[in-house]
């Protein structure tokens, strides 16, 4: 068996009520400095638990200036935040690029590294400043993976990959995601189930990883319409928020495939959001690699509720089947041409494509440029 390397934050709280613990474990830290990189949305959801860390002698400056999928710039611009403040401590408390800029943040704040040494994978090589994660969607599982992801000036999606971007903390508390809409709770979904169907359809799949990757698939898919047909359902909401935690720690071992690599072009040129683009390739995806190897597709399709065929091809297209019409009952677009997407552009996209090697190079089933605008175009 291959060796692998597991990397989790030192404190991970799940459940209703993380919020409360997360007070009182940073009360408890000694921390004075909290720099808070949150969302606007949930402003007065957070105003008790400040409150309460100031009365504890704790300073706390918010800043919500991350809208959507950050670019360096946005970062940059945070940091420069950080640093004015004095922080002593970063807190994010959001989706995704929430989180990921936190990370960075934290990371960068006495760093001597420069921004330009770090991007990639495995540039890193340190962090001195104390970082938590509270998520508020249930989708990137940022809150657990050493990954942070940012828009260059060319509009490409690039990777900040390290060990020392795993938070020191992760407090996911089901109850911060019961604001969230019906199609970002549908999106970010399925960007969690596609991060553990990755993992265990994966090249560089592994034993360990496999139980928290079909546990994940298992639990996003029995409960994610229920979470989108009602936000206020709790026991939905906290059973995704725990699916979508097992896939963020899929990601540092294992990491996504073609999946994601297939996705980063529609976010760049058509600025679709990122669990969208994933959930729009999903199908199609699957139904390319299991020409190469149907027997681990099959698996996910009996976690997925299929019944067994007579072939493990044919017992994996259902599985095909059964994604697809989870996709569209949770009411998310079932094409690209839905999504907006312009077949003339399908060239473009593949080649964009092409360049995230770092994913492709986990895919099951090899894909060059032709291949990828066939996907493109099945999905279409």
């Amino acid at each position: 068996m291959k060796e692998i390397v597991i990397l989790n934050p030192n404190r991970v709280v799940f459940g209703e009520g993380s919020m409360q613990r997360f007070v009182d474990d940073f009360v408890a830290s000694g921390l004075k400095r909290m720099f808070l990189i949150g969302i606007s949305e949930l402003a007065n959801t957070l105003v008790p638990y400040i409150e309460k860390l100031k009365e504890n002698g704790v300073a706390v400056f918010v800043d919500e200036s991350i809208k959507g999928e950050p670019t360096f710039d946005d970062f940059n611009e945070v940091l420069e935040k950080a640093i004015a403040f004095n922080a002593d401590s970063v807190v994010g408390v959001g989706g995704g690029s929430v989180l990921d800029v936190a990370k960075l943040v934290a990371a960068q704040l006495k760093n001597t590294q420069s921004l330009d040494e770090i991007k990639g994978i495995g540039n890193l090589k340190e962090r001195q400043t104390y970082v938590a994660c509270i998520p508020t969607t249930s989708g990137t599982g940022s809150e657990v993976s050493p990954n942070a992801i940012f828009v260059n000036n060319l509009g490409e999606k690039v990777g900040v990959i390290s060990p020392y971007l795993v938070p020191d903390a992760a407090y996911i508390d089901p109850v911060l995601t019961v604001l969230l809409p019906k199609s970002v709770t549908a999106a970010t979904g399925i960007d969690a189930l596609t991060h553990c169907l990755e993992a265990y359809t994966n090249k560089f799949a592994h034993p360990f990883v496999d139980l928290y990757a079909l546990e994940g698939v298992r639990l996003i898919a029995k409960y994610l319409k229920r979470a989108c047909d009602d936000g206020t359902d709790i026991e939905a909401r906290t059973q995704v928020a725990l699916g979508s935690m097992y896939g963020g720690m899929c990601l540092g071992p294992v990491n996504t495939a073609a999946v994601h690599a297939l996705s980063y072009p529609l976010g760049v040129e058509y600025h679709i959001p990122h669990g969208l683009s994933n959930a729009l390739l999903l199908p199609y995806v699957m139904e390319y690699n299991i020409e190469e190897d149907a027997s681990k597709y099959e698996r996910i399709a009996e976690v997925l509720g299929a019944e067994k065929k007579n072939t493990s091809r044919e017992t994996a297209l259902e599985g095909v089947k059964i994604m697809k019409q989870l996709i569209a009952d949770c009411g998310l677009p079932t094409s690209l041409a839905h999504a907006g997407v312009k077949e003339e552009s399908i060239t473009k996209l593949a080649e964009g494509a092409i360049k995230v090697q770092r994913l492709l190079k986990n895919n099951i089933r090899e894909i060059a440029v032709e291949d990828a605008v066939a996907i493109y175009q099945s999905a279409f």
